[in-house]
Protein backbone atom coordinates (compact mmCIF):
# COMPACT_ATOMS: atom_id res chain seq x y z
CA UNK A 1 0.00 0.00 0.00
CA UNK A 2 1.86 3.43 -1.39
CA UNK A 3 0.92 6.46 0.98
CA UNK A 4 -1.64 7.83 -0.45
CA UNK A 5 -3.45 5.07 -0.17
CA UNK A 6 -3.08 4.81 3.30
CA UNK A 7 -3.73 8.00 4.28
CA UNK A 8 -6.65 8.46 1.89
CA UNK A 9 -10.49 8.21 3.09
CA UNK A 10 -12.16 5.03 2.61
CA UNK A 11 -14.01 5.21 -0.85
CA UNK A 12 -17.26 3.76 -0.50
CA UNK A 13 -19.28 2.58 -3.39
CA UNK A 14 -23.55 3.87 -3.73
CA UNK A 15 -25.28 1.18 -4.31
CA UNK A 16 -27.01 1.32 -7.87
CA UNK A 17 -29.68 3.86 -8.68
CA UNK A 18 -33.26 2.05 -8.74
CA UNK A 19 -34.39 1.23 -12.24
CA UNK A 20 -36.73 4.29 -13.61
CA UNK A 21 -39.06 5.24 -13.49
CA UNK A 22 -41.03 2.20 -10.61
CA UNK A 23 -43.12 0.11 -12.35
CA UNK A 24 -45.82 1.60 -10.98
CA UNK A 25 -44.90 4.63 -13.21
CA UNK A 26 -43.86 2.46 -16.15
CA UNK A 27 -46.03 2.99 -19.48
CA UNK A 28 -47.75 -0.56 -20.39
CA UNK A 29 -46.51 -2.39 -23.40
CA UNK A 30 -48.38 -1.51 -26.71
CA UNK A 31 -49.58 1.92 -25.13
CA UNK A 32 -48.85 5.12 -27.50
CA UNK A 33 -47.84 8.14 -27.20
CA UNK A 34 -51.32 9.85 -27.94
CA UNK A 35 -52.90 7.41 -25.45
CA UNK A 36 -51.09 8.32 -22.71
CA UNK A 37 -51.34 11.81 -23.45
CA UNK A 38 -55.17 11.52 -24.12
CA UNK A 39 -55.28 9.75 -20.60
CA UNK A 40 -53.23 11.89 -18.95
CA UNK A 41 -55.35 15.01 -19.93
CA UNK A 42 -58.17 12.92 -18.23
CA UNK A 43 -55.87 13.03 -15.21
CA UNK A 44 -54.90 16.95 -15.27
CA UNK A 45 -58.78 17.47 -15.73
CA UNK A 46 -59.62 15.82 -12.47
CA UNK A 47 -56.61 17.53 -10.91
CA UNK A 48 -58.36 21.27 -11.46
CA UNK A 49 -61.80 19.77 -10.13
CA UNK A 50 -60.06 19.02 -7.17
CA UNK A 51 -58.52 22.17 -7.05
CA UNK A 52 -61.79 23.49 -7.32
CA UNK A 53 -63.73 21.42 -4.90
CA UNK A 54 -61.32 22.70 -2.31
CA UNK A 55 -62.01 26.40 -3.54
CA UNK A 56 -65.68 25.10 -3.04
CA UNK A 57 -64.84 23.72 0.50
CA UNK A 58 -63.26 27.39 1.29
CA UNK A 59 -66.51 29.16 0.17
CA UNK A 60 -68.82 26.43 2.41
CA UNK A 61 -66.25 27.45 5.71
CA UNK A 62 -65.76 31.54 4.22
CA UNK A 63 -69.94 31.58 4.23
CA UNK A 64 -70.44 29.93 7.43
CA UNK A 65 -68.16 31.59 9.27
CA UNK A 66 -69.89 35.27 7.90
CA UNK A 67 -73.02 34.10 9.07
CA UNK A 68 -71.45 33.21 12.53
CA UNK A 69 -70.08 36.60 12.37
CA UNK A 70 -73.29 38.53 11.00
CA UNK A 71 -75.42 36.53 14.11
CA UNK A 72 -72.40 38.22 16.41
CA UNK A 73 -73.09 42.00 14.57
CA UNK A 74 -76.65 41.64 14.89
CA UNK A 75 -76.40 41.28 18.96
CA UNK A 76 -74.10 44.12 19.42
CA UNK A 77 -76.63 46.21 16.81
CA UNK A 78 -79.11 45.17 19.35
CA UNK A 79 -76.93 45.83 22.30
CA UNK A 80 -76.23 49.24 21.18
CA UNK A 81 -79.51 50.02 20.59
CA UNK A 82 -80.30 49.56 17.02
CA UNK A 83 -82.72 47.11 17.63
CA UNK A 84 -84.70 47.89 14.26
CA UNK A 85 -81.61 46.85 12.24
CA UNK A 86 -80.55 44.35 14.13
CA UNK A 87 -84.30 42.42 14.31
CA UNK A 88 -84.68 43.13 10.17
CA UNK A 89 -80.76 41.87 9.44
CA UNK A 90 -81.59 38.71 11.27
CA UNK A 91 -84.49 38.32 9.92
CA UNK A 92 -83.41 38.85 6.03
CA UNK A 93 -80.02 37.67 6.07
CA UNK A 94 -79.07 35.36 9.21
CA UNK A 95 -79.44 31.55 8.57
CA UNK A 96 -80.73 32.29 5.48
CA UNK A 97 -80.07 29.65 2.01
CA UNK A 98 -77.02 30.99 0.12
CA UNK A 99 -79.05 29.32 -2.77
CA UNK A 100 -82.69 27.96 -3.06
CA UNK A 101 -83.48 25.19 -0.24
CA UNK A 102 -79.39 24.90 0.30
CA UNK A 103 -77.21 25.72 3.11
CA UNK A 104 -73.27 25.22 2.08
CA UNK A 105 -73.11 21.98 3.29
CA UNK A 106 -75.71 20.80 0.97
CA UNK A 107 -73.81 22.75 -1.65
CA UNK A 108 -71.07 20.51 -0.98
CA UNK A 109 -72.74 17.11 -0.07
CA UNK A 110 -74.58 17.59 -3.99
CA UNK A 111 -71.38 18.49 -5.42
CA UNK A 112 -69.42 15.18 -3.62
CA UNK A 113 -72.29 12.93 -4.64
CA UNK A 114 -72.69 13.99 -8.09
CA UNK A 115 -70.09 15.73 -10.01
CA UNK A 116 -66.80 14.96 -8.25
CA UNK A 117 -67.89 11.37 -7.32
CA UNK A 118 -68.67 10.81 -11.23
CA UNK A 119 -65.37 12.03 -12.60
CA UNK A 120 -63.45 10.15 -9.98
CA UNK A 121 -64.97 7.30 -11.01
CA UNK A 122 -64.59 7.52 -14.51
CA UNK A 123 -60.90 9.33 -14.31
CA UNK A 124 -60.16 5.41 -12.08
CA UNK A 125 -62.20 3.45 -14.81
CA UNK A 126 -60.06 4.92 -17.52
CA UNK A 127 -56.61 4.34 -15.98
CA UNK A 128 -57.84 0.94 -14.89
CA UNK A 129 -58.74 -0.19 -18.67
CA UNK A 130 -56.20 1.91 -20.57
CA UNK A 131 -53.06 1.97 -18.48
CA UNK A 132 -53.40 -0.93 -16.31
CA UNK A 133 -54.38 1.26 -13.37
CA UNK A 134 -51.59 2.95 -13.36
CA UNK A 135 -51.31 6.49 -12.45
CA UNK A 136 -48.90 9.94 -13.59
CA UNK A 137 -47.37 7.86 -16.52
CA UNK A 138 -47.48 11.22 -18.99
CA UNK A 139 -45.31 13.07 -16.26
CA UNK A 140 -43.38 10.09 -14.95
CA UNK A 141 -41.98 10.29 -18.50
CA UNK A 142 -41.68 13.71 -18.48
CA UNK A 143 -39.69 13.74 -15.78
CA UNK A 144 -37.21 11.08 -17.32
CA UNK A 145 -36.84 13.65 -20.45
CA UNK A 146 -36.57 16.37 -17.98
CA UNK A 147 -33.97 15.30 -14.78
CA UNK A 148 -29.95 15.03 -15.35
CA UNK A 149 -29.16 11.68 -14.94
CA UNK A 150 -26.45 11.21 -11.92
CA UNK A 151 -26.75 14.46 -10.56
CA UNK A 152 -28.15 15.06 -6.98
CA UNK A 153 -31.61 15.74 -6.34
CA UNK A 154 -32.41 14.21 -10.36
CA UNK A 155 -33.19 10.58 -8.98
CA UNK A 156 -35.88 8.75 -10.90
CA UNK A 157 -37.10 7.83 -7.22
CA UNK A 158 -36.39 7.46 -3.81
CA UNK A 159 -33.48 5.16 -3.28
CA UNK A 160 -35.64 2.91 -0.74
CA UNK A 161 -38.30 1.83 -3.67
CA UNK A 162 -40.94 4.08 -1.93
Amino acid sequence: MNIREQHSPATTVDPPPPPSPDEAHRRPPGVSDDLVDAVGKVSEALEWVERARGRLYDFHQMLGRADLLLGEAVDALADAGATDQAARLDEAVVGRNVLEGRWTFQIMEEFDDGYWADFRREERRIRDELMDGKRHIFESEMKERRRSRGRPDHEARPATGS
